[in-house]
């Protein structure tokens, strides 16, 4: 019967072809976070790869993959439309326009994806059943190779936006399967797992031509031997890797949970900024070393603003800091983004600049062709000087990172000087709204305390906190929508990782020997 209905779905032709891709598209957005069904990408994969049996050239092929990422990205990214309505009146007209315009431009990558398939041509009809499943094999490693190769190009791309890598489908916290998978991260890193799940989920399309022959089964179910491997591997990591804790070091996340809409309403700020003072002192243990709060928590400029900063400084500990994020104002012409160490008597420790803007949110490119205003709406914010390792008394030196800094598989700590011990991403993510986006984003900032191997703290104003180890445990969180705090001591970072030494080398070579498979099987096939 499978087999059955993966000859007719190849026979489709023009439109059907594209709504089928289309519907795939959309169905694959199931397995992404926060629901991480994971088992319907051995549906939408293998569907797609029986529909680019029927393209006879690379430019349908490329056509056919448009379809399945338009509809992947258009369901996968819908939570974008929530910025624009923060300020409906100015923005709202532009929320529909925005998501089809995005999505429609991502779905090239995916043709790009298809069109590299074509390379190794579908079997002709007359083949036989044997030699049509090991050309089919010989595609889907094509497919997961140029899928990860085009993941990894997203990361840099147009100032780069790598959000929802597959890898992700495994960042769920339900049962102990998906943790053990993500370890593989650490060697390989987020593209390498794509690679491993796409070639996994996707090889069942070998069973359309030849259902009963031994090889075809062989070439379906090896690929998830090789991913209970990968599992068991990981399973035994963190067996043999409890989470530690650093001595004498303990963090207090503050989440207030205030609503984008209201947070910089001027009648308001001195109200939000006492909020925040409160929640820090709060039944709070005398061990806590360090008060953090999220991206643009303080609504002044904490830089020039002395009589607020000594506000904020009263939720320091008397032997600790406050870490905060706000705006700082260089000169008119140069606003940042910025975090700030604190300490008790208001003292700046240390700052820190946003050097990885979000286009069209904190900066609009191409300015003289689009006459708006950011999403922001206080015009672009500078470019800081780039990532940076900050080293104050009492606690471990850390990478800081703000919002969308941490979805950069790679790159997120500062190359040469003193090593980070840990990660800090303070965000906010009211920005996203309450539907997939902030689990989205949680998904990836997980990621990248696994393949460091360093201790992530995430501090969200609104989104989710969390304090996660060095193998991507959750040790503690406040979560989507709820106010609160959280104590939490800090974890002790991994002694390394080979993905922190190679970072995205690992993975590109394989994904360019799994290429390099795939021609040696269609040679000896054809």
């Amino acid at each position: 019967m499978i087999s059955a209905g993966l000859r007719w779905i190849s026979t489709l032709r023009g439109w059907r072809r594209l709504a089928a891709a289309f519907c795939a598209g959309g169905l694959a957005t199931a397995a992404l976070p926060p629901f991480h069904v994971v088992p319907v990408l051995w549906i939408a994969l293998p569907l797609l790869l029986v529909l680019l049996e029927g393209c006879a050239s690379w430019r349908s092929a490329a056509v056919v993959g448009w379809a399945f990422g338009f509809g992947h990205f258009l369901s996968s990214l819908s939570w974008i439309t929530n910025a624009f309505f923060v300020d409906a009146d100015t923005f709202g007209v532009f929320a529909i326009p925005a998501l089809l315009g995005l999505t429609f431009g991502m779905g090239v990558f995916m043709a790009l994806v298809c069109a590299a398939t074509q390379a190794i041509p579908p079997a002709p009809t007359e083949a036989m059943p044997d030699e049509r499943a090991t050309r089919i094999a010989a595609r889907v490693l094509l497919f997961a190779a140029a899928w990860t190769f085009i993941e990894w190009v997203r990361s840099w791309i147009l100032t780069g936006f790598p959000w929802n890598p597959m890898a992700t489908v495994w960042a769920e916290s339900a049962t102990p399967i998906g943790i053990a998978v993500l370890q593989s991260t650490s060697v390989v890193g987020t593209f390498g797992l794509s690679l491993l799940t796409v070639a996994t989920a996707a090889m069942p399309a070998v069973l359309g031509p030849a259902p009963r022959w031994r090889r075809a089964w062989l070439w379906a179910v090896a690929p998830l031997a090789v991913m209970a491997l990968v599992g068991a591997t990981g399973a035994a990591r963190l067996a043999w890797t409890p989470t530690r804790f650093v001595p004498g070091v303990k963090v207090r996340l503050v989440q207030p949970n205030i609503s984008e809409a209201d947070k910089w309403r001027p009648e308001l700020r001195d109200a939000h900024l006492q909020d925040y003072v409160d929640l820090s002192l709060q039944n709070r243990p005398a061990d806590v070393t360090a008060v953090i709060w999220g991206e643009s928590s303080v609504a002044y400029f904490m830089d020039r603003d002395e009589e607020h900063r000594r506000i904020a400084a009263t939720a320091a500990p008397a032997q600790g800091v406050l870490i905060a994020g706000a705006d700082r104002a260089q000169s008119t012409e140069a606003i940042f983004n910025s975090l700030f160490v604190i300490a008790p008597d208001g003292r700046i420790e240390a700052v820190y600049d946003k050097s990885h803007l979000v286009p069209f949110g904190e900066y609009m490119p191409l300015r003289w062709l689009i006459p708006f205003a950011a999403l922001t709406g206080m015009g672009d914010f500078s470019t800081g000087p780039g990532l940076t390792t900050i080293t104050i008394p009492g606690l471990p030196p850390f990478s800081p990172l703000i919002c969308y800094e941490i979805i950069f598989p790679g790159h997120v700590t500062a190359r040469g000087g003193t090593s980070p011990r840990w990660l800090l991403n303070l965000t906010n993510d009211s920005w996203f709204g309450t539907a997939t986006g902030p689990y989205q984003h949680f998904a990836t900032a997980r990621l990248r305390a696994i393949e460091e191997g360093l201790p992530l703290v995430r501090s969200a104003g609104t989104g989710i906190s969390a304090v996660v180890d060095s193998q991507g445990r959750v040790v503690a969180s406040i979560g989507l929508g709820r106010r609160g705090v959280v104590d939490v001591a800090l974890p002790e970072p991994a002694e390394f990782t080979i993905f922190g030494v190679l970072g995205n080398f690992v993975s590109l070579l394989a994904a360019t020997a799994t290429a390099w498979l795939a021609w040696r099987l269609y040679r000896r096939a054809s």
